[in-house]
């Protein structure tokens, strides 16, 4: 099993990596692959009409996500690695003005985004509960080309096939053997004992079989700049978020309390939590204003990895910007477990898959640069997932404002203490943290979809009245 760190980190925009990068990743998949047919078997009539569903979570929250406009910027060649704002703007208002896709040698495809795509609240697809269905038709009605795709949580998308026979979900290399092809944790930890290397050290070994180690760390020094950078968009922004609930942006006027505060002697020694916590919160209310964010291993659960990294560097003694690659690596080594093993979406396992994963991960790379051995990193990383275990996903109004961007800052708290009761011990513990990940997918097969980002059940029913 091998999942790149770089499949595990992503930079994009928000507000989700499941509900607005996966589903534009999705729909420029479905376009290349209609441009391949056209070029093929080419439409009798030059003349095709594109419709696309939205099924499952992506019906009940996709309003809230975006979905729509992601979609349509997808169908329009845009990419949320390197999306230009205002020409996505500008391409958003003629296509609902001409409602065609533009396209090369004289084919028109037509697609009214009032009438072509369509939130169908009915059964979700049996695949996964993020569906999308495309289909281009001709003048007739008759089908010409239809796919279906699945956005499994943190941008990765896989069509119907891929996903049965559980190929294409995020970078698995099958025809690559790898030094340390650990799939479970107990088989990196053996691993680990018997070649005396760190788990990033395993990670980076076979990171180094698709790449050199100078693309390697120059790729991870700029997912750290592009989470850093949008830590600190949001520590300066101010302002309301859109979407309606006229949530206000907080980690501004924190982080300014916060600085005033410095070098009182009225400072309470738990200060440090409101640090990690604004740290946190930054990066989610950038990923709640659709901003430039990196999945970690989610849109949603994006803050807690760049706070704790952050917390490291700032406020631990003896940190150093060198370590931050040894960070990125062993968190992407145990997000890619939970990923092979569980799910890290929560429309397919609740919040405990999301936050929870991020905090484990954080955990575990802090663990790491703080000197602790294999075994108290994957002791730290079991604390903090076994404390998220049954967490819901309970968006309020489908918006990733109430309660997510909180709970970064509460998801980045319970890595640092994980990682430092880990620290505390040799590593010995009752729980495995393979147990923990199977009892997380357990939690949330059994938990109802109420509490699984559809905004049904939860905090998201349960509104103040004014």
């Amino acid at each position: 099993m091998f999942l790149s760190v770089f499949d595990i980190f992503k930079v994009g925009i928000g507000p989700s990596s499941s509900h607005t990068m996966g589903p534009m990743a999705a729909a420029g998949a479905f376009v290349e692959l209609l441009a391949n047919r056209c070029r093929e078997d080419p439409p009798r009539a030059a003349w095709l009409r594109v419709r696309v569903s939205l099924h499952g979570s992506l019906a009940y929250t996709g309003k809230g996500h975006a979905t729509d406009r992601a979609v349509m910027l997808g169908l329009l060649g845009h990419h949320a690695a390197d999306l230009d704002v205002d020409r996505a703007e500008a391409d958003l208002a003629a296509l609902r003005s001409d409602r065609r896709l533009p396209w090369e040698g004289g084919l028109t495809v037509a697609f009214d985004p009032d009438a072509d795509l369509v939130f169908d609240r009915g059964p979700p697809l049996p695949g996964h509960p993020n569906g999308l269905r495309f289909e281009a038709m001709d003048r007739n009605g008759a089908s010409y080309l239809s796919e279906v795709y699945y956005s499994i949580g943190g941008g990765f998308v896989v069509t119907e096939e891929e996903l049965a026979g559980r190929a294409g979900a995020g970078g698995d290399h099958p025809e690559v053997r790898f030094p340390f092809p650990f799939d479970t944790v107990a088989s990196m930890l053996e691993m680990a004992r018997e070649n005396g290397k760190s788990i990033a050290g395993m990670k980076r070994a076979n990171e180094r079989v698709v790449r050199s180690d100078g693309e390697l760390d120059a790729g991870l020094w700029t997912i750290w700049v592009a989470m850093s950078e949008c830590m600190n968009r949001g520590l300066a922004a101010h302002g309301e978020l859109p979407g309606g609930l006229r949530v206000r942006r907080r980690a501004g006027a924190l982080h300014e309390q916060l600085r005033r505060e410095q070098g009182s002697n009225r400072v309470q020694p738990h200060v440090v939590t409101d640090w990690i916590n604004v740290y946190a919160m930054a990066v989610n209310e950038e990923n709640a204003g659709g901003g430039k964010v990196v999945t970690a291993p989610t849109n949603g659960a994006a803050g807690v990895i760049p706070a704790v990294i952050r917390y490291y560097l700032d406020h631990c003694v003896g940190a150093a910007d060198d370590h931050v690659t040894e960070f990125l690596l062993t968190a992407a080594a145990i997000g890619g477990l939970i990923k092979h093993n569980a799910s890290i979406s929560g429309a397919d396992a609740g919040c405990q898959a999301e936050v929870g994963s991020a905090a484990a991960m954080a955990a575990a790379g802090l663990c790491a640069v703080l000197g602790g051995t294999p075994a108290q990193v994957e002791n730290a990383a079991e604390i903090a997932l076994e404390h998220h275990l049954g967490m819901t996903c309970d968006p309020v109004a489908g918006l990733v404002q109430v309660p997510c961007i909180e709970r970064n800052g509460i998801g980045a708290n319970k890595a640092v203490a994980a990682a430092s009761l880990a620290l505390r011990g040799d590593g010995s513990h009752f729980m495995p943290l393979d147990n923990c990940i199977a009892a997380m997918w357990e939690t949330g097969q059994e938990m109802s979809t109420r509490f699984k980002e559809t905004s049904l059940g939860g905090l998201a029913v349960n509104l103040p009245q004014c």
